[in-house]
């Protein structure tokens, strides 16, 4: 079991201040008659304690609280732009920021949960001891602000008032990384003590780029203090490092759902999204999938976008429904392949005067005007990169093409912004009713496009066996990874833990309205499926038939074919909804899509169990689903073969 508040506290330590008297004098010593005024309005101790040692520790030249008022925004984003952390690109209020060319995506093996002796830690986590962890923070950030200007501002995980919403402080020295907060968190200043009450905590987070200096990055550390719920972060702005709102306290919310809301709560990387069906009804979707496979592409094919990332889920027991909120309000997404095609209400942010934007790590052209790998349009002859000067055909040191853009390029903007948003259900405390959860990852050869679980235990184990590419989110990461729940990376305890806190949620009596757990796959190829064609066998556009099916199934518009794995859609109801689209789909391209490769499932499940068995005390359960489907794959294979058509699977 994870233990709150065990061990030193860092930054309480290294600030050196322990009484609110302390802190008071800490104020009176660095901030304005502006700042100390906006101070004043905070009355919980413990949050002013955080700021007030996070101040010593750092020890910037000036201190800048931000209230919720535009004023306090613009004033940041002006300085942005004075420093040069944003420059103006042609459209009004579209910039672009570049990170240093060693911190473009998330410093993996530069990123620990700080633990303390004995405690139980995920096995796929890396970990640091809290006394080596102290010792860093005491030589990195002590001082590491001077010569700039701290920011602080109070924001919250979710709407005000929602029960999984969670309020967080985000202290920085980068203006890129407060701007960038700004789109993608609620600003809760004149809310925060009442919502601190609500919900009984709050995080911290602490973070500078120093000098922002190449030649510091392998120096840099991202740490998640479980058991203080303060994350800390240096030598870096990628936002996927620094923003520790995100991921970094996406960590503790997991922690707080596995260990302190067991079958009340979950904490998940997950899109939420609506399809409006038949008679105008909507259905609500959460989805996993790592990051760079599809998820912000999947969340914008609803009618009723929410979020494209993170989800706060939870039971509803007056009326025995699963309940999801976004805790952002904005998106940092991936912009390569981001085209007029496949991402429309996106790419009208993008391309027109429309909102506010924040570009990352995308070449900038003589015009002025972002561009990156797969948009669509004409490649430039000439333009800056984060590598600086580019044109085609340039190469690296090494010989290698450098493509115009990272593969990691981001762009950052509100969510409301976005011609499909539903604005007044994602700001709802009550939260959108969740009926079809999705797990899908990148798989070129091995499930169908999509598939629903049986019983919830088979569901759970859909999303214990998501496999991966790695991808350019994750620097160092190569190869074909496991990737359980799409969330694995962001569990800090014990797997055991975590996935008995799914079976518990999903099992749960407290739900009346059980939602379909189901699998979704969009990387099939015609070279793994015995196609004549290359390349994957679907396109973008499809994933809006694949979740038209689910919103159908769910509401029991159509049945399915069972098999081992789950139920799968007719041809003749996936045909209808094709049609819809304004697209072929021919009954050959169904038979490849959906015949079993009863070898390549074996395997799989072969792989999660040799993977899982070195885990200690994981739950029975999901060993008896991978065992039964084994067993029944085995049936059909001795009766039928390696490959097993629909017709063969559904006795016809």
């Amino acid at each position: 079991m994870l233990e709150m508040k065990k061990g030193v506290d860092i930054l309480s330590d290294v600030g050196g201040l322990k009484t609110i008297d302390e802190a008071r004098k800490v104020f009176e010593a660095n901030l304005d008659s502006a700042n100390l005024a906006k101070i004043s309005k905070i009355k919980n101790e413990e949050a002013l304690l955080k700021i007030a040692n996070a101040i010593s520790m750092c020890e910037p030249d000036n201190v800048f609280i931000i209230s919720d008022t535009r004023e306090d925004a613009a004033y940041v984003k002006q300085r942005s732009i004075e420093t040069g952390e944003e420059k103006k690109l042609a459209i009004k209020d579209h910039t672009i920021h570049f990170d240093l060319p060693e911190d473009q995506g998330r410093l993996v093996s530069q990123t620990f949960y700080i633990i303390n002796e004995d405690e139980d830690i995920s096995a796929l986590a890396k970990k640091q001891l809290r006394s080596e962890a102290h010792q860093y923070v005491k030589d990195n950030m002590k001082g590491i602000m001077k010569g700039l200007t701290m920011y602080v501002s109070f924001l919250n995980r979710g709407p005000v008032g929602a029960k999984a919403s969670i309020p967080a402080l985000m202290i920085t020295s980068s203006t890129y990384v407060q701007t960038s907060g700004d789109l993608l968190y609620r600003n809760v200043y004149s809310s925060f003590d009442s919502e601190v009450e609500r919900c009984g905590t709050f995080f911290t987070n602490v973070h500078s780029q120093g000098p922002n200096r190449s030649e510091d990055v392998p120096n840099a550390r991202i740490y998640m203090d479980r058991s203080w719920q303060t994350c800390y972060s240096t030598y870096c702005t990628y936002a996927g490092n620094t923003l520790l709102l995100k991921k970094g306290n996406h960590r503790f919310a997991v922690d707080r759902a596995t260990y302190q809301k067991v079958e009340e709560e979950l904490s998940e990387h997950m899109f939420i999204t609506g399809m409006t069906g038949p008679g105008g009804r909507k259905t609500y979707f959460a989805g996993a999938a790592p990051s760079g496979c599809g998820k912000t592409t999947t969340a914008m094919v609803g009618t009723d976008f929410i979020g494209d990332d993170l989800a706060q889920i939870w039971i509803d027991e007056s009326n025995g429904t699963v309940r999801a909120i976004n805790p952002e309000k904005g998106i940092f997404g991936i912009v390569e392949d981001v085209n007029w095609e496949g991402d429309p209400h996106l790419m009208k942010c993008l391309r027109e005067e429309k909102t506010t934007v924040i570009y990352s790590n995308v070449l900038v052209d003589e015009n002025l005007k972002p561009r990156w790998v797969g948009d669509g349009e004409e490649i430039p002859q000439k333009g800056t990169n984060f590598q600086g000067e580019w044109w085609p055909g340039k190469t690296d040191a090494n010989g290698k093409p450098v493509p115009m853009s990272h593969p990691n390029s981001r762009c950052t903007l509100l969510n409301s912004s976005i011609d499909n948003y539903n604005e007044e259900a994602a700001e709802d405390p009550k939260g959108v009713h969740v009926k079809v959860v999705t797990y899908s990852g990148r798989d070129a050869d091995t499930m169908v496009p999509v598939w629903v679980a049986r019983t919830p235990d088979e569901g759970v184990a859909i999303g214990a066996s998501v496999v991966s590419k790695a991808t350019a989110t994750e620097v160092g990461a190569t190869g074909v990874n496991r990737q359980p729940w799409a969330n694995a990376p962001f569990v800090p305890g014990a797997l055991a833990d975590y996935m008995d806190a799914q079976f518990k949620f999903y099992n749960s009596g407290k739900i009346k309205d059980k939602p379909l757990l189901a699998g979704l796959n969009y990387f099939l190829t015609h070279e793994n499926r015995g196609g004549s064609g290359k390349g994957l066998l679907g396109e973008k556009k499809d994933v809006k038939v694949w979740l038209g099916w689910l919103e159908l199934y769910a509401n029991g518009d159509v049945e399915a074919i069972e098999t081992p794995i789950g139920f799968i859609p007719k041809y003749e109801d996936l045909k209808k909804l094709f049609d819809g689209i304004g697209k072929e789909y021919p009954k050959s391209l169904y038979d490849m899509q959906f015949a079993l490769y009863v070898d390549n499932i074996i395997k799989r499940i072969d792989l999660q169990t040799e993977a899982y068995s070195k885990e200690k005390n994981l739950p029975s359960q999901l060993f008896k689903v991978y065992e039964k489907q084994k067993a029944e794959l085995l049936a059909l294979k001795e009766k039928f073969g390696a490959v097993v058509s629909v017709e063969q699977v559904a006795g016809k």
